[in-house]
Formats: structure tokens, C-alpha cells, sequence
């Protein structure tokens, strides 16, 4: 498939348009907007949904072919928030507090973007491997320790490491996802079955209402562009290309297929906006709010959603000759 065939394919999705039609209806200031009951209840079947679908494919899946990705994933979830923090600091410019808050966000991974990307590899034939949303619970908690533990450890702060760490793993997107693929790797596909009408024939209707939301969102939060200033628009396109195209590099030598590489690269080039705004809400309550919550769901959820994934695509397309 051509290049331009796959942002096509991506941008003329009805997951993707029906982001664009959220965004268009909060511009236009429409009074469009899903029941808070029926946005929750959505999360909560997509997290709970790619949870058991990922532990029914673990239940299939030698350990010996899970454990190289599971590795390289850890080791991206511990090394890019490292790099974002220094971008933030040495370039950017931004004091400790907000450096170490953002970087927590952009090493962790937006649940969403990953489904997104799966989506988009399923649309254009590229399935990527069953155990990804494994790795989606392993890269949530690594990088948002890594960040606040540099704020906690280079000075005193006024919040709470113990409460933030529970925050992060009693959250409801750690639970769902955990507790989903414990479920599916202990009854398998054949007890799955049942239940599998609901979780897999319905998902990609659920997603394009919980896309509509978050394009609502997202066109909320781009009216701070203003106040988060130039470079952090610059950080929130620039620094999640550079981590998804190491996800790509990296996923070679983890041995995944070229859609397994490209959903990697869409989940470590994502910015968490569920489980790392709690964690540092509590943890660095003097850190700036529009900052992290402007970069990662104004700026780079709606890039990686739109152009991002299938950049990465085509770049795992190229690397795999």
C-alpha cells in the first residue's frame, strides 16, 4: 500500500471521522456532547475489552515469544520519560516540578491511541500480534515512577509518593487492563467464546462513539495553545515521532511482525491523560495542569490519531525492507 493510501485509509476511517466530527462540533460550539454515565461506561468496555482479548491471545502465546517485546517495552517505558524530561529541561526551559509532570505523561501510553492504532493495522491488513495489550499494561506504571521519582528525589515536594503510586496502580485503566488479560489468559478462547459477540463485535461501534467524545475533548484543550507556548506544541509532535520511530528500531530486535512494531510505536510515542494526570495531581499538585493536559490531549493524541500512526506504519513497512 502507498503511503498516501495508508494516511487515506487512517483519515477517511469512521473512528478517525468521528473524532473530526468532535472537534468540529466543539469549534462550532455545538452542544453535542456524550452523558458522562455513557463515557465511562464506554471506557470502561474498551480497557475491560482489549484486556481479555490480549489475555486470551497470552494463553496461546509460547513465553519465550512474549518475553523479548515484554523487555523492550519495560525498557522504553523507563527510557522515555528520561528523554522527554531532558528535552524539557535543556531545551524547553521548564523547571522541575512541570518537566518531571509532563515527561510522567509522555513516557506512559494513551489506551486509546492503542486501540486506534490496532484498528487502523486491522484496516489495512496488518494484524498485529494478540498479546500487544500486555504490553500496553506494562508500559502504563514504569514511566510516571521514573518521572516523579526524579521531582521526589532532586527536592523535598508537597504531595504524596505513596498516594500517587496507589493512584496509578488502583486506577481504573491499570484494573480493567490487568484484570481483563488475567481473565483471558486463565479461561482461554474456548470460555471466552461466549462473551466474545459482546467484547469483539461490538468494539469498533464503541470506539467511534468514545472517539467522538475525545475529539470534543481535544478541541477544548486547544484553546491553550496559546499559553503553552510555541515549543511545547514543537515537543508534542517532535518528541513522540523520535520515541515511536526507537519503538519501531527496537520492535525489529524484539522480533514483532511490522503491525506489532507500528503499535508499539503508537503506544510509546502516546501521552497518557487518565493515569498519569491522576498520579500527578496528588504527587506534584504545584505542577501546571495546562501544560501536561494541553500537550498530551490537545497536541499529540490528535496528531498521533490522525498522521502519527500511519507514519509509523510506513516507517515499520520501510525498516522490515
Amino acid at each position: 500500500m502507498e503511503h498516501i493510501d495508508v494516511l487515506a485509509a487512517n483519515l477517511l476511517s469512521p473512528i478517525i471521522l468521528s473524532f473530526v466530527l468532535g472537534v468540529i462540533a466543539s469549534l462550532v460550539r455545538s452542544d453535542l456532547r456524550l452523558p458522562d454515565a455513557l463515557y465511562q461506561a464506554l471506557s470502561i468496555y474498551l480497557l475491560l475489552a482489549i484486556g481479555l482479548k490480549g489475555g486470551v491471545e497470552l494463553h496461546k502465546t509460547p513465553l519465550l515469544a512474549f518475553l523479548g517485546p515484554a523487555l523492550v517495552t519495560l525498557f522504553l517505558g523507563l527510557l522515555t520519560p528520561v528523554i522527554a524530561y531532558n528535552v524539557l529541561r535543556r531545551l524547553g526551559r521548564f523547571d522541575r516540578v512541570n518537566a518531571a509532570a509532563i515527561a510522567a505523561h509522555y513516557g506512559s501510553v494513551s489506551a486509546v491511541t492503542f486501540i486506534v492504532a490496532t484498528s487502523f493495522g486491522t484496516l489495512i491488513g496488518h494484524t498485529p500480534e494478540g498479546f500487544m495489550p500486555a504490553l500496553v499494561a506494562i508500559l502504563e506504571v514504569p514511566a510516571i515512577v521514573v518521572a516523579l521519582m526524579i521531582a521526589f528525589t532532586r527536592e523535598k515536594r508537597a504531595g504524596s509518593w505513596r498516594d500517587a503510586l496507589h493512584e496509578v496502580l488502583a486506577g481504573r485503566s491499570v484494573v480493567l487492563l490487568v484484570g481483563g488479560l488475567l481473565i483471558g489468559l486463565i479461561v482461554g478462547p474456548e470460555k471466552f467464546e461466549p462473551v466474545s459477540p459482546f467484547f469483539v463485535s461490538g468494539f469498533q461501534g464503541a470506539l467511534a462513539l468514545f472517539l467522538l467524545e475525545m475529539g470534543i475533548l481535544a478541541a477544548r484543550r486547544l484553546q491553550d495553545l496559546r499559553e503553552v507556548g510555541f515549543f511545547l506544541v514543537g515537543f508534542g509532535i517532535l518528541v513522540p515521532i523520535v520515541h515511536g520511530l526507537l519503538a519501531v528500531w527496537l520492535g525489529g530486535y524484539a522480533g514483532l511482525s511490522v503491525a506489532g512494531r507500528a503499535v508499539l510505536a503508537a503506544m510509546v510515542s502516546s501521552a497518557s491523560y487518565i493515569a498519569a494526570p491522576a498520579a500527578v495531581r496528588i504527587a506534584l499538585p504545584e505542577a501546571n495542569p495546562t501544560f501536561y493536559l494541553t500537550a498530551s490531549l490537545g497536541i499529540t493524541f490528535p496528531f498521533n490519531v490522525t498522521l502519527g500512526i500511519p507514519l509509523y506504519y510506513t516507517f515499520a513497512t520501510w525498516l522490515a525492507g
